[in-house]
């Protein structure tokens, strides 16, 4: 016999229904296989480390240099996201046109990253999308639906999540700045643990409970602070804070907490503070502090639900991009979904595609287009304060198109 926190008495080896005894063992022989394939992933990126050098400790991020010929990939996805891309590669093709002119740089639209194909396929992402995808240096994609249990019957996860971890893009870069209020942050989010590396794979218990599964591996964690914290030494930021729920998840998040400590020794030049995710959210709309801040780490399903907090305070989340950067690979996307509500209310023409083209800025400095990254910042900037307040998403508000006219504009 136990007792439990709660006070109730189980015998320790209580025999359920057939039904529920089968679900256990499934759930323990399923469990063990997860523990597996997460050792089995630690180890290889140990490995990897160690043979690139312990000498190369540089965040591990994908390299941003300039390179002979570049293939930049665009993927449309789900509800709005044909109708924002649609004119983003127009924004592209007018700032790029030089470099579209002399051959040193190819535009390559890939086709079939819908959810109707995803489905008739049966996968997350369709071969000849991924094969596509795998043939550019850099992809600038639109948002995606992700299927819902009545639709799913083959469980097809996330495509966001499918991609970061296919192509390993384990730091999510999330900047957004409002320099009037002094404010410049930049999230690096981990990118490819955490509640949703594992989201496909939980458990439930017929008539019972269901579980999920959380992932933080000792490699992984690494990896991302040493992302933040070189990112933090090459930009000359002073602060670093670390986020986490580590007083409640006390392995995982704990361990998080524990090895950014480490990274973060290496590093004394930079402050290093802690906070819990449930403060850092209110921090962030607390105006008399929100603006000490710098640099923020954080595990994945804590940066992707403040990121969207920050960038509603920048001005809303179709107002932010977002770089999934990895070793060899960089997706750049808008951090909001494909609104399919915008879509089934027949307004779609009024989303706005500031989010896509500020992550096609972070794209085009990421290889090495600075002058082009530049124009095309500043032009958004021209284009927000003379057309951000129309932008409303709503007839009679400005359209998709009239935006990206503007910019073009002004590039």
């Amino acid at each position: 016999m136990y007792e439990d926190e709660f006070g109730d008495k189980e015998m320790d080896k209580k025999i359920y229904s057939s039904e529920i005894e089968r679900d256990i063992r499934s759930a323990v022989e399923n469990f063990e296989i997860v523990l597996r394939e997460q050792v089995a992933r630690n180890q290889r990126m140990r490995a990897e480390r160690e043979e690139r050098g312990a000498a190369n400790k540089t965040g591990d991020l994908a390299p941003n240099s300039n390179r002979d010929k570049v293939i930049i990939g665009t993927a449309a996805g789900d509800g709005i996201g044909p109708i924002i891309m649609t004119e983003a590669e127009k924004v592209l093709k007018a700032v790029l046109r030089d470099r579209l002119a002399s051959g040193t740089l190819v535009l390559n639209p890939i086709e079939g990253f819908t959810l109707e194909n995803r489905l008739a396929a049966g996968k997350t992402v369709p071969d000849s999308v991924m094969a596509a995808m795998n043939e550019c240096d850099v992809l600038l994609k639109g948002p995606t639906t992700t299927p819902n249990a009545a639709m799913n019957t083959a469980n097809i996860e996330s495509a966001n999540v499918y991609l970061r971890k296919s192509f390993d893009l384990f730091a999510n870069v999330r900047p957004v700045a409002i320099p009037e209020e002094g404010i410049d942050w930049t999230f690096f989010r981990e990118n490819t643990e955490g509640e949703y590396a594992l989201g496909s794979k939980g458990e439930y218990i017929t008539g019972e409970l269901a579980v999920d599964f959380k992932v933080t591996t000792d490699e992984g964690t690494e990896r991302i602070a040493r992302a933040a914290y070189e990112y933090a030494r090459a930009n000359g930021k002073k602060r670093v804070s670390i986020v986490t729920k580590a007083n409640i998840m006390k392995k995982t998040d704990g361990n998080f907490l524990n090895i950014c400590r480490e990274v973060a020794k290496e590093y004394p030049e930079i402050e290093t503070d802690s906070w819990f995710i449930d403060i850092m959210a209110a921090n962030l709309v607390n105006k008399e502090i929100r603006n000490n801040f710098q640099v923020f780490v954080l595990p994945n399903l804590y940066g992707d639900i403040i990121t969207d907090e920050a960038a509603q305070i920048q001005g809303g989340v179709g107002t932010a991009g977002s770089a999934n950067i990895g070793r060899n690979y960089a997706i750049f996307e808008a951090i909001h979904g494909s609104a399919p509500r915008m879509i089934e209310e027949g307004l779609g023409e009024y989303a706005n595609p500031s989010s896509l083209l500020k992550a096609a800025v972070m794209m085009l400095s990421h290889v090495g287009y600075r002058d082009e990254s530049k124009r095309l910042e500043d032009a958004l900037e021209a284009a927000d304060k003379e057309l951000g307040p129309r932008m409303t998403g709503m007839a009679g508000g400005a359209t998709c198109r009239e935006y990206a006219e503007l910019v073009m504009s002004r590039l």
